[in-house]
């Protein structure tokens, strides 16, 4: 197989044109959440707002609902069934095709544990949801174990593992050699028909033809939720109309710009995924000028 390497510059977005409205901007649902992991999803939200997605809403465990609902008031949180361990129950996937159908692009995965209501409607959003969609996190640890729902999208998907979850989802073959890293990425991205982001020191964007290393970020980045703040702000940039080839490789680097902008001013031992929330604004606005 043979790959190339793109180095292209960003698509960004278009302008404005003043006479939009909220609508013009997209409609992203974000699903994750469960009784201990609250802010995972919240993060994702947030990032999801300041990455220009027009609405937002939250779908969470009922377990967790009024926690994540008060980090912030700009998005919308809908409260799904939970077991009884404050994770999503089998009956929230019926509850959720309701709220997909009305969805622009999703984005599956933080904080949402493995429980076997997770799983089901983990594999259901993979397999029916015809739009784009983001999965990150647990989504990806359940599409590990569901092998036959990982080789069925149903619509254009975004993989995002960290090495560790991308080795499980390649399974029995997870154990390859670093320098093998982008063919092996390559390769996985046009078996499964995904783009693949394979998060790390210079991440990684391929569609399967071509692959894009990102040249933002820095080891600040290396501490929880970051990878949340990356699952909102792709799903946003896929709200506005992007391909998902170039959201993937214009978010890592807004994401890691923002991180590089915080480190400056914080240092890295410092940051805080909140802070690459608050950094996005700069982040996008030099990219403007």
């Amino acid at each position: 197989m043979t790959i190339s390497r793109d180095d292209t510059p960003l698509l960004k977005l278009p302008k404005r044109a003043p006479e939009t409205h909220k609508g013009d901007y997209g409609r992203a649902l974000l699903v994750g959440g469960s009784q201990a992991m609250g802010g995972a999803i919240a993060l994702a939200g947030m990032a999801a707002l300041r990455g220009g997605a027009g609405l937002v809403r939250l779908a969470t465990p009922a377990s967790c609902h009024t926690i994540v609902a008060s980090f912030n008031p700009c998005y919308m949180v809908a409260p799904l069934s939970a077991d009884e361990k404050g994770a999503l129950a089998t009956e929230a996937r019926e509850e959720l095709a309701e709220l997909a159908a009305d969805a622009t692009c999703v984005g599956c995965g933080p904080g949402l544990s493995t429980s076997a209501g997770v799983q089901q409607v983990v594999s259901w959003l993979y397999t029916h949801f015809t739009g784009a969609a983001v999965f990150d996190a647990d989504a990806l640890n359940v599409l590990a174990r569901q092998r036959g729902a990982l080789s069925l999208p149903g619509g254009p998907r975004i993989l995002t593992p960290h090495p560790g979850e991308f080795r499980r989802l390649l399974g029995a073959e997870g154990d390859y050699d670093e320098a093998a890293r982008e063919q092996v990425a390559a390769e996985f991205a046009a078996n499964h028909r995904a783009i693949v982001l394979l998060k790390g020191h210079r991440t990684l964007v391929t569609d399967g033809e071509r692959v894009s290393l990102n040249t933002t970020g820095n080891p600040g980045m290396a501490t929880g939720g970051t990878g949340d703040v990356l699952t909102g702000l792709l799903v946003a940039l896929l709200c506005q109309g992007l391909a998902p080839y170039d959201a993937a490789r214009l978010g890592a680097h807004w994401h890691g710009l923002a991180g590089d902008l915080a480190a400056a001013e914080l240092g890295e031992a410092s940051l805080t995924a909140r802070d690459l929330i608050d950094y996005l604004p700069a982040a996008i606005r030099r990219d403007d000028k």
